[in-house]
């Protein structure tokens, strides 16, 4: 299982190693963590990088992909074109496209969420709808097909114990 968590500057950490943290205890599962290239990405915190492994020309068949939100550089990821035009590609052939807090504007900037049910941070449920998407207040995570969105930052940890759980069964996600 190949899982892209994408990064991008100042994104939140916790929106990301949050997930990775649970899906790195899958078997059999390879993460990268992904943006317009490899090496360190700034944090929204200003102070934390994680490691971009590769870029997005490099990672183009994820299994899994996981974009997580920001308090600050929301709307700027949702004018990255190199971001969003990845999504679109990789979005035709991931088994999961997902999303933790404010993540669920930058796919829904893509396209990808028009007409789905997604939520996000519950600040931002009214521009989810105005990007089209069927926004679910009060929901900490919804599936809607193969879409799945978290809402605030620590509903990406419950997200990928549920993720793990669809994938690796409960018995699995409750030793992880």
């Amino acid at each position: 299982m190949q899982v892209a968590i994408a990064l991008y500057r100042g994104f939140t950490a916790l929106d990301a190693v949050g997930p990775y943290e649970v899906l790195r205890q899958m078997p059999h599962t390879n993460i990268s963590f992904i943006s317009n290239k490899a090496g360190p990405v700034l944090a929204d915190s200003g102070v934390l990088s994680l490691y971009a492994t590769c870029g997005y020309d490099e990672e183009s068949q994820p299994d899994i992909v996981i974009v997580p939100g920001s308090s600050t550089h929301t709307e700027t990821a949702m004018r990255d074109t190199e971001l969003i035009e990845w999504l679109q590609r990789v979005h035709q052939t991931t088994t999961w496209t997902t999303s933790v807090c404010t993540g669920a504007m930058i796919l829904g900037a893509s396209g990808i969420l028009c007409g789905r049910a997604a939520t996000t941070h519950w600040t931002m449920q009214s521009a989810l709808t105005d990007l089209g998407a069927d926004s679910r207040t009060n929901h900490r995570i919804v599936r809607d097909g193969k879409l799945v969105t978290a809402a605030g930052v620590s509903a990406g940890i419950d997200f990928a114990l549920w993720l793990a759980g669809e994938i690796c069964g409960r018995e699995r996600a409750e030793m992880i």
